[in-house]
């Protein structure tokens, strides 16, 4: 019987080399990584509070106000919870308006693919880019991987850049219009990181296709060098 065997054997054994650091391919990577945290930590770890200010006509002073925070479920967040008084008028139970908890949570759940997808992209550069060179399939999937989260940055961004001016408008002036006077908070630009990665996150592609055969077939190259079969009896 006779059996196909590769010639040679692949290292498949983790070797630390941290010369990809300092050439695009990884270089880029550790920047995607630390601008997802960016991203999703100034989304989700953010709190805001309106603090409205009442001068009433007869010299006394009343004091509202709404803590909101992520993921901006404002139409749940209470402006005067019960029946108040207050400059001779009296308000019901009322809450903010506007809900953006879909937008922020697509947003932060994209940055958090995106920030482990790093950390593992990272250790495969680092510890195992013998095997990642060697192989078709690796480089490949990296670009296919990177381009489509790519493309999730550019709609995860988009829907949220629409949610937050709906956060604005709802803990702004506009959006509570029986008060006279406000203090609005100052919401993160966070959607500028979103942006942003997805620049960097797109500009990387081109350095992980580099990487595939494609690349090298497209420019006139040869594609990764089979290895040589040689029968083995046994």
């Amino acid at each position: 019987i006779q059996f196909l065997m590769a010639k040679g054997t692949m290292m498949t054994g983790f070797r630390l080399n941290l010369s990809p650091l300092k050439e695009p391919l990884g270089f880029v990577k550790l920047v995607e990584w630390l601008t997802a945290i960016f991203a999703f930590g100034s989304c989700g770890g953010y709190s805001g509070t309106n603090v409205i200010s009442l001068f009433c006509g007869n010299g006394t002073n009343e004091t509202l106000s709404a803590a909101f925070s992520y993921p901006f479920r404002l139409s749940e967040v209470s402006l005067v919870e019960s029946n108040l008084t207050f400059c001779n008028h009296t308000a019901g139970p009322t809450h903010l308006v506007g809900d953006s908890a879909s937008s922020a949570e697509f947003f932060v759940g994209v940055g958090v693919v995106c920030f482990l997808y790093s950390m593992v992209a990272l250790l495969v550069y680092l510890g195992y880019m013998h095997v990642y060179k060697d192989s078709d399939f690796g480089p490949i999937i990296d670009f296919l991987l990177t381009a489509a989260l790519a493309f999730l940055w550019l709609v995860s961004s988009s829907a949220w850049a629409r949610g937050l001016q709906t956060v604005k408008h709802a803990t702004g002036d506009a959006g509570i219009a029986c008060v006279s006077h406000m203090f609005s908070p100052c919401v993160p630009p966070s959607q500028v990181f979103g942006f942003l990665n997805l620049c960097v996150w797109a500009g990387n592609a081109w350095f992980v296709y580099k990487e595939t055969r494609w690349h090298a077939q497209k420019h006139g190259g040869q594609a990764a060098p089979q290895r040589t079969q040689v029968p083995a009896a046994i």
